[in-house]
């Protein structure tokens, strides 16, 4: 089950970004073949209307930030100044970061729970989006979601902690699926020779 959720957020912050950007790609494009004066192309992308476009863009990255938001504490991608923290003697060490862990978890809790306050009491009104004319608590349904996933990857995070005393960590040189050692021996090979590797 978790890993379905796992493939389900990366899978929705995937798409979210790049239907995006393709969104504003398109719309720039448009905006610019407008003003050619092509007579039959102007025409046809002057009727065609994506002012709703901008509109949708800004909800979608939104929703992608809180979402990504919960991925980067799933996978330890969110900054941290942790230098005073990592002096600490063991015992010392596990209580702060678990500290830091729950008071995260009850912050994003809170800030979810507020969320769905304000989303019940959006729906209750007829208040939709100025372009789209979505009804606004469909907009703002990322925040008590992306809020409750991040508190949860707080827990499951502070829970793995517990148990194995290991953090999730991000190596940023690392991409999934990529052999970085084939790399660099692909594009410096007198660089490996040198560091002494056959």
């Amino acid at each position: 089950m978790l890993k379905l959720l796992d493939h389900l957020e990366e899978w929705l912050i995937t798409f979210l970004m790049g239907a995006a950007t393709l969104l504003i790609f398109v719309a720039v494009v448009h905006r610019y073949a407008a003003g050619w004066s092509i007579p039959v192309v102007q025409d046809f992308l002057v009727k065609l209307d994506l002012s709703w476009a901008q509109e949708l863009c800004i909800y979608m990255f939104v929703w992608m930030a809180k979402f990504g938001a919960a991925y980067g504490v799933r996978t330890g991608i969110h900054v941290g100044v942790d230098v005073m923290i990592n002096r600490l003697p063991p015992p010392l060490h596990k209580k702060y970061v678990l500290f830091g862990l729950l008071a995260g978890a009850l912050f994003t809790g809170i800030v979810g729970t507020l969320g769905a306050k304000f989303v019940w009491q959006i729906a209750q009104t007829d208040s939709v989006s100025p372009d789209l004319e979505l009804p606004k608590w469909i907009v703002y349904l990322c925040i008590p979601l992306g809020s409750y996933l991040m508190c949860f990857r707080f827990l499951q995070v502070a829970w793995s902690f517990l148990r194995t005393g290991e953090l999730p960590h991000h190596d940023i040189a690392h991409v999934e699926g990529v052999d970085a050692e084939a790399v660099v021996a692909a594009l410096h090979p007198a660089a490996v020779k040198a560091g002494g590797r056959k």
